[in-house]
């Protein structure tokens, strides 16, 4: 019999889940979290070659306000993903993604008609809001079946299929702009949504059981954040992972500029892009491969390591003032490549502690992590000065405060293996 998509973490479940959880293999399981996730990419990667053009059409006051297009999806999306969790823990993880959807799909389409730049902000932080639910609640549904490494593995399968959007988001901008022009990319926006809406709809078993479901208390809101604050054991990580998340948005909300204008890449911006996002792709296909046999921490300290060492190989160029379009593309991708061993193994260990109460815990984590992120990816994104010396600080004191932050939670120690090998937990 093909196996299916029912919660092992929970003793039992019910009828009409199991009965909808037939419906859905492993693979194609993997394929539905990753496209949640992967809109999320699209709205903010497509843009990158229309933010010039846009800008300019609806009278942006100056040329990194450009930028607020991206960082502002950034800000809303994090400040507000503590609702998706909350909301799940007690509805299921079902209703409230594809509500999430829904409002993905209506805040894009308000896009496309937006007269001015600070309608299209408005209209592009409740996108922001909306989406907050296409982060947080794959994590929560991966949670409800999976711990630890195998967790791990899980999040990096999603992430290795997810990242193919990023990867041609841009292109796939390029392309839209050049023959529709630039409202159209959120066309394509709300027509994915659409899709992506009516396939969960069908398919997606719901995750929770009505008897692990818990009441809407503010007080468990404040619960949650205080315990992901106060756990040692995860806030390091969760933490941590804000600083690269930074370093990462600083990136996106530059590259037009950086690659585009200050490089010379011009309109091979999309490719050079394109190519450094594959080395994401393929560090979670190694991750998955390999986390398992040689745990989440001993992989993701690894990398952060690396990670240090070559933003600062970066920043020492910047500086020295002897960086190339190739030279950056070079670096760069090797930094990305480190990036993602490091997104998949943070989340699962910085959940590891939160078994029954997922939901929240991971929109808490959410809220600190991206709102940071997007927080740090602002300033910057906005510090760019027409070189790549504002953005390989970011990434170099990023990694080193995420270092920092890593030895905290593991009282110094480095490299311990903690998760087991294994399967999920059986149910009862």
């Amino acid at each position: 019999m093909r196996p299916s998509v029912t919660s092992p973490r929970f003793p039992t479940a019910t009828a009409a889940t199991a009965s909808s959880a037939a419906r859905i293999g492993p693979r194609q399981f993997v394929m539905m979290m990753a496209m949640i996730m992967a809109l999320q990419s699209l709205a903010i990667d497509s843009m990158l070659p229309a933010l010039a053009t846009l800008a300019h059409e609806l009278g942006a006051p100056s040329a990194n306000a450009r930028q607020y297009v991206v960082g502002i999806f950034l800000i809303s999306n994090g400040a507000c993903s503590l609702y998706p969790g909350v909301l799940s823990d007690r509805f299921g993880r079902r209703p409230v993604l594809i509500g999430c959807l829904i409002g993905y799909v209506v805040a894009s389409a308000a896009c496309i008609i937006a007269p001015t730049f600070n309608i299209l902000l408005v209209a592009r932080a409740a996108c922001g809001i909306a989406g907050a639910g296409l982060t947080v609640l794959p994590s929560a549904i991966i949670r409800d079946q999976f711990e630890g490494d195998r967790m791990a593995r899980m999040q990096s399968m999603v992430a290795m299929v997810f990242m193919a959007v990023p990867i041609l988001a841009p292109s796939v901008g390029q392309v839209v702009l050049l023959v529709a022009g630039w409202r159209w990319i959120f066309g394509l926006m709300a027509v994915m949504g659409c899709v992506v809406t009516a396939w969960t709809a069908l398919l997606l078993p719901e995750t929770l059981p009505p008897q692990f479901r818990q009441s809407i208390d503010p007080r468990r809101v404040v619960v949650a954040l205080t315990r992901v604050i106060t756990t040692r054991a995860a806030v390091g990580y969760v933490f941590g992972m804000a600083f690269i998340q930074g370093a990462m948005f600083g990136y996106i909300n530059s590259t037009e500029q950086l690659l585009g204008e200050h490089f010379g890449a011009g309109r091979a911006f999309p490719l050079f892009f394109a190519g450094m996002a594959v080395s994401i792709a393929v560090a979670n296909f190694v991750n998955a491969n390999i986390v398992e046999r040689f745990g989440a921490r001993r992989v993701c300290h690894t990398a952060l390591l690396f990670y240090i060492l070559f933003s600062a190989i970066q920043l020492g160029m910047a500086v020295a003032g002897v960086e190339t379009l190739w030279r950056f593309a070079a670096v760069m991708t090797v930094n990305m490549f480190l990036m993602g061993f490091l997104g998949a193994n943070f989340t699962a260990i910085g959940l590891q502690p939160f078994a029954e109460n997922a939901g929240a815990a991971a929109s808490a984590q959410a809220v600190l992590r991206t709102g940071l992120g997007a927080a740090i990816g602002i300033w910057i994104g906005h510090a760019y000065d027409g070189s790549a010396r504002p953005l390989a600080l970011g990434m170099t004191l990023a990694g080193v405060g995420a270092l920092t932050l890593v030895l905290f939670s593991e009282r110094g120690r480095l490299f311990r293996r903690v998760f087991k090998r294994g399967t999920p937990r059986p149910a009862a």
